[in-house]
């Protein structure tokens, strides 16, 4: 379920006090908050919101450029997507920002609605990970419940050995793997084994070779 959009942050740095202003107008226009700044350092002084949230980025910027500050933040494993603004840009600055994952790279000046699309495009791909981070910490969840027997079953299932396989792999017999192997697909929520492989391959406990 999507946030509202009264809690989807816009946040903007740039060194030009106008134009902070006119981007604040403009995202609050449509229902967005917006909080602006003057520097990467304030920036980097509030704390990000649990919500989708953007990053307006000035690529020139006393101090650190926004280029620079964007590697920063990946190494501080601050992910928040980036709309990237300039009036200084060229194709390799261009190239490197979007290698680096930013949403867009708009030249200065531009029209409001590229700037809207892109701010929307950049809290929609904020809202897909949360959403996928948050399936994942559930299917984590939900596998710690499993006995280390049944976790060590769900990998051998999931490399695609049958149930004569892992009993002899085991040491146990066909009877109990059947057991565990139903345990597994109850606990874990799978209808099928194809559901199965997917959740063992998100949570990276699939075996995926096998002698």
């Amino acid at each position: 379920m999507s946030a509202p959009a009264e809690q989807q942050t816009v946040f903007v740095i740039d060194d030009d006090a106008a134009l902070r202003d006119a981007l604040a107008s403009l995202f609050r226009s449509v229902g967005l908050h917006a909080k602006v700044f003057a520097s990467a350092p304030e920036f980097l002084q509030v704390k990000l919101p649990d919500a989708p949230s953007c990053l307006v980025l000035d690529v020139r910027l006393p101090g650190l450029s926004g280029l620079d500050f964007q590697a920063e933040l990946t190494k501080a494993n601050i992910d928040i997507p980036i709309v990237f603004m300039t009036g200084h840009g060229d194709i390799p600055m261009t190239v490197r920002a979007m290698k680096a994952g930013a949403v867009e790279f708009l030249p200065k000046p531009f029209r409001d609605q590229e700037m809207l699309d892109a701010v929307q495009q950049g809290l929609e791909r904020d809202r897909h990970r949360r959403k996928s981070a948050g399936d994942t910490a559930r299917l984590k969840a939900t596998f710690n419940t499993l006995t280390l027997r049944e976790r060590e079953i769900m990998g051998l299932v999931t490399a695609g050995l049958m149930n004569k396989q892992i009993a002899g792999e085991l040491g146990v017999s066909e009877i109990t793997v059947k057991v565990h192997r139903g345990n597994v697909m109850r606990k874990m929520g799978a209808k099928s084994l194809a559901e199965l492989v997917r959740m063992a391959d998100a949570l990276g406990v699939r075996r995926r070779a096998w002698p």
